[in-house]
């Protein structure tokens, strides 16, 4: 159910309380839509959870594969989102063909906007500087152009 914004928590009761302040004060409701769609999905055929999940891993690994191939970036493979924070700490202070110094993370994703035509987040929305983040929860070959993207991109950075 990517981006239906519907979730549940298990864990430490102290946790999951200081979890629950957080999210009421972050989002006052899931729609009806969404709530009954988790019912749903929860409650109905499991037969498609391996499958999506197989493709998932593999989106993730063809992603953390090709992040390591590139010089100046650092990527550990996520371990259940579907995202990937990528480490730009090297690219921080380099310039652009245009001469812009990458003076942060946000920096560098504005630059992978315009000049890569990669859609990524700083990672200081996420208090996570300097890195950035794509989702990978699209297809492989969407995927793989953006790697190439990315490349070609951070390879033009002096």
């Amino acid at each position: 159910m990517t981006g239906w914004r519907v979730g549940y928590a298990a864990g430490p009761a102290p946790l999951v309380k200081a979890m629950s302040t957080i999210q009421s004060q972050s989002c006052t409701s899931v729609c009806s839509i969404a709530q009954a769609a988790t019912v749903a999905a929860l409650n109905g055929p499991q037969d498609e959870v391996a499958r999506f999940r197989h493709a998932f891993e593999a989106r993730r690994d063809l992603v953390v594969d090709g992040i390591r191939k590139i010089n100046g970036l650092t990527l550990s493979p996520p371990e259940g989102a579907f995202y990937a924070y990528i480490g730009c700490a090297s690219l921080i202070g380099r310039r652009t063909p245009k001469g812009m110094v990458l003076d942060d993370d946000a920096a560098v994703a504005n630059y992978l906007l315009n000049e890569g035509r990669v859609a990524s987040v700083p990672g200081v929305a996420y208090g996570l500087s300097p890195y950035f983040r794509i989702s990978t929860a699209t297809s492989e070959e969407v995927l793989t152009e953006a790697i190439s993207r990315i490349n070609a991109a951070v390879a033009r950075v002096e």
